[in-house]
């Protein structure tokens, strides 16, 4: 790394890039402009590096943005690689690889010195930048006041119009990534921008009618996960009998400008991980997540959010709608084995909800799949290894799983996909287990952690919202997912009387609960006088009937109580008591995917039954509480007739006996017995200003997944670092 690091500190001592940034003009025909471009380089992707390539451009730019209203220095640049850019398709055809690579010089240069630019000053004080001439110091004039359009326009056109091969690559490569650059003056504002002069190019002008070109390549760059060509390869290559005149002059101008770079320096390797990623895959995604994001635009919505919400199977020969001029077809098939292959990232995963929730056309062909099994599974490791991930992905994850379950074609199918030896799912071994019952097992478990680590009031909202859409429709429900549905709930009916205990008894040092209960009154508000310090379960069903006229009246008195004793009414409440409210609600979601599951599917769901006789005692005491009495009327219902019936078969049945019963009482069971409830169907909508979520979030990946791009991180003023 030595050589490498000690090369990128002395590029500010570099002739040609002090001449650059220097006091003299450089006309766009100077010879200059070829030994400049003539360097091997191949981008240094480990921190410490870029740090170091970051730091030496600074030190370069510091000079260009004092002497570039002089010289127009950087509008010349500008201009050569746009001269050059004109002949890289036919470049590309002839297999010239000289041109291809001092194009591709050309644009890191303006890269780089770009996004210094972007980090230090105003998009006014840019766009000023760019309209500098030479031809007099100071001076600018029109001919130039759209550099800015026509070096986005080009760069758009290099993207959707070079074909990519290995001597195109990096070219391309770095195109994708100068737009990301472009774009990110975002992160040095904390607030989202709604006005941008370069969204306003970008929205507009020339730029508008290669959006669905891009969108579209941007897609297939994902799709195809082309691997980086070995380095070196955009290097015109010496041939074996000494080359030509040309590829001496720039050897030796490259020797004499910038040392060859190499990954890792002399002698190492990159890692496996390194040598399998797909940079331009990744880059191409994360320019295609911020374009989708940028905000609408006063006068028009965003184009490329149009395009990604409007585009179809190639397979889909319906004609486009005439309202959306950004429509275009892709292969669905190929995007969806790219989305289940690459599920790991979070930008993948940000990809797939976007499609999903915005795209009528991939939400209907991913339903239809009949290997929906390639695509939930990744999602429901994401979920599983939730203490691995930050919060963000696992939304996200979440969300795709709500809309999914939003279609009842989808929770009835999920049943009948069969899974063998799930290796991850490390709680039990599961070697047969259908999808729908490892998605249960899964969302319980995340529920689980929430309530016990993160507290997220959103997390465990849609955890159960995504259990509710498929309580109807639960089929043959493996015994640990059945075991596990109930299970869970006793977990929280015990922590409800646990929790009732310590907010209405905080003080309480008597040992008998009969003297507690003989001074009672109907109104319940004694309550808060008695010392009782624990409620024996046998007594719950005697405290939720006294709690039943005056509840929440009781429950504000205990909370003013508390705070009293607390000191202060300003005091937070202990966790117990801020608990109250959210098991509750767990409690009644959870007794609701019971019953539905019970009154629409029972005779499917023997295992469910068993497991709910097993806990019986427990439910039984909740019968009588008032915010659960009306949906335990079907549980206590199911429970009576089936305890019944195991009653008359004798004592001691086993396991196989007692499924049996079940299965049998299940048809004889009379259905217009059961209570009908409104079906429990969830949707998920977007929050008003999803934006203020959804912008800090892509930056944040691009930040910390793009490839070759460094940022100082006290520059960063869109999220915090802990964020990031």
């Amino acid at each position: 790394m030595g050589a490498n690091s000690s090369s990128i500190s002395e590029l500010p001592e570099n002739e040609y890039l002090k001449k650059l940034s220097g006091a003299e003009p450089i006309s766009e025909n100077d010879p200059f402009w070829n030994q400049l471009l003539s360097f091997s380089f191949t981008t240094p992707t480990n921190s410490a590096d870029l740090k170091l390539l970051e730091e030496a451009t600074i030190s370069v730019c510091k000079s260009l943005v004092e002497k570039n209203p002089q010289t127009g220095n950087l509008g010349s640049l500008i201009k050569v690689f746009l001269s050059r850019t004109k002949e890289l398709k036919i470049s590309a055809e002839c297999q010239n690889h000289l041109f291809i690579w001092q194009a591709h010089n050309a644009l890191f240069i303006i890269c780089c010195l770009l996004k210094v630019f972007i980090s230090r000053m105003s998009e006014e004080e840019l766009q000023l930048h760019f309209t500098y001439e030479d031809k007099a110091p100071g001076s600018y004039g029109t001919d130039c006041e759209d550099l800015i359009e026509e070096l986005l326009c080009c760069l758009i056109q290099l993207i959707v119009e070079i074909p990519l091969l290995d001597i195109t690559y990096s070219i391309s490569l770095e195109a994708v990534t100068t737009l990301i650059v472009f774009l990110s003056c975002q992160l040095f504002h904390k607030e989202i921008l709604r006005e941008s002069i370069i969204h306003k190019y970008l929205m507009h002008g020339r730029c508008l009618p290669y959006t669905s070109r891009l969108v579209k390549t941007l897609l297939y760059n994902f799709i195809r996960q082309e691997r980086s060509p070995p380095p070196g390869t955009h290097v015109f290559q010496q041939q074996t009998d000494g080359g030509g005149l040309l590829y001496g002059i720039a050897s030796g101008v490259a020797t004499g400008l910038w040392t060859v770079f190499t990954l890792g320096g002399v002698g190492s390797k990159a890692t496996p991980q390194l040598e399998q990623c797909s940079p331009l895959a990744n880059q191409s995604l994360l320019l295609l997540l911020v374009l989708a994001n940028l905000t609408d635009a006063p006068d028009t919505p965003n184009p490329y959010r149009q395009a990604i919400m409007s585009f179809k199977n190639t397979q889909d020969s319906t004609a486009f709608s005439s309202s959306n001029p950004h429509a275009f077809q892709i292969n669905f098939n190929s995007l969806y084995t790219a989305l289940c292959e690459q599920q790991k990232s979070d930008q993948a995963t940000l990809l797939l909800y976007m499609l999903l929730h915005q795209n009528g056309n991939v939400r209907t062909y991913v339903l239809a799949r009949t290997d929906i099994e390639n695509l939930v599974l990744p999602i429901l490791e994401i979920l599983y290894h939730v203490e691995e991930r930050n919060s963000h992905h696992v939304y996200m994850a979440l969300i795709i799983l709500l809309i999914l379950t939003e279609d009842d074609g989808f929770n009835r199918s999920i049943h009948e996909v069969i899974l063998k030896n799930i290796t991850w799912y490390a709680e039990r071994v599961l070697t047969e287990i259908s999808l729908g019952s490892l998605l249960i097992l899964v969302v319980i478990r995340t529920i689980q952690y929430n309530m016990t680590r993160t507290r997220d009031k959103y997390l465990h909202t849609n955890c159960l919202a995504a259990l509710a859409n498929m309580s109807a429709q639960f089929r043959s429900l493996h015994q640990y997912a059945a075991q596990r549905i109930i299970s869970y709930t006793c977990r929280h009916l015990r922590r409800y009387v646990y929790v009732l205990d310590k907010l209405y008894f905080p003080h309480s040092h008597c040992s008998t609960l009969q003297h507690c209960f003989s001074t009672l009154s109907d109104n319940g508000e004694e309550l808060l006088s008695l010392t009782c310090s624990h409620i024996l379960r046998s007594y719950a069903s005697s405290l939720f009937s006294l709690l039943s006229k005056k509840h929440n009246k009781v429950l504000e008195q205990a909370t003013q109580s508390l705070r009293g004793s607390l000191g202060s009414n300003d005091s937070p409440l202990p966790d117990y008591a801020q608990d109250l409210n959210v098991i509750e609600e767990v409690i009644r979601m959870m007794l609701e995917i019971i019953n539905s599951c019970l009154t629409n599917s029972l005779h499917h769901n023997p295992n469910l039954v068993y497991a709910l006789l097993y806990k019986r005692d427990l439910f039984e005491q909740f019968r009588t509480h008032p915010s659960f009495q009306d949906i335990m009327q079907n549980i206590d219902l199911v429970i009576s007739f089936f305890s019944s019936r195991l009653e008359q078969a004798g004592a001691e049945l086993s396991v196989e006996r007692v499924l049996e019963i079940i299965k049998q009482g299940a048809v004889a069971l009379p259905k217009d017995r059961l209570r009908k409830f409104p079906e429990l169907k969830f949707k998920y909508v977007e929050e008003e200003q999803p934006e203020e979520f959804f912008i800090p979030y892509v930056w944040s990946l691009v930040y910390n997944s793009a490839v070759a791009l460094y940022w100082n991180p006290h520059d960063i003023q869109l999220f915090t670092m802990d964020s990031g």
